[in-house]
């Protein structure tokens, strides 16, 4: 089995609704996505023969699939209150909506999905909210 990785990163803020700690607050971090796709098999011929998936593809996929979230505030669709989000919206804030809580575990399910739909075979993606703390999504 062949794997490669490349890793990526950007900045938001996010906060977590419901939570009973300083996480329910606004805050920021700095995401590293480091994504493993593989294959049983190489190309065999053109100019990517001998490769997995052309690296400068990938890194450039990853670099936008990420880009549309840095320096946002990202936020589960639902939970800030109508007229908040009309404010920051009206002062030209950066803000993204999301269908989920935006928590490193669900960042690398979603990302991993991502880039499934790109055509990757994506083996495993992590997500660090901090250097110490990442999650993983894997098949």
């Amino acid at each position: 089995m062949y794997l490669l990785k490349t890793l990526h990163s950007f900045d938001s803020a996010h906060f977590l609704a419901g939570y009973d700690g300083k996480c329910k607050n606004i805050h920021g971090h700095r995401w590293t996505v480091e994504v493993e796709v593989q294959s049983e098999t190489l190309i065999e011929e053109g100019q990517r023969k001998g490769m997995v998936v052309d690296f400068s593809d990938l890194k450039k996929d990853l670099k936008v699939l990420l880009d549309g979230f840095d320096h946002a505030l990202i936020i589960e669709r639902g939970t800030m209150r109508k007229e908040t989000l009309s404010c920051l919206l009206e002062d030209d804030f950066y803000v993204i909506e999301v269908d989920f809580r935006p928590t490193a575990e669900n960042f690398s399910a979603y990302f991993f999905k991502e880039l499934e739909k790109k055509g990757y075979n994506v083996r495993r993606v992590v997500v660090y909210e901090t250097p110490n703390n990442s999650a993983i999504f894997e098949k």
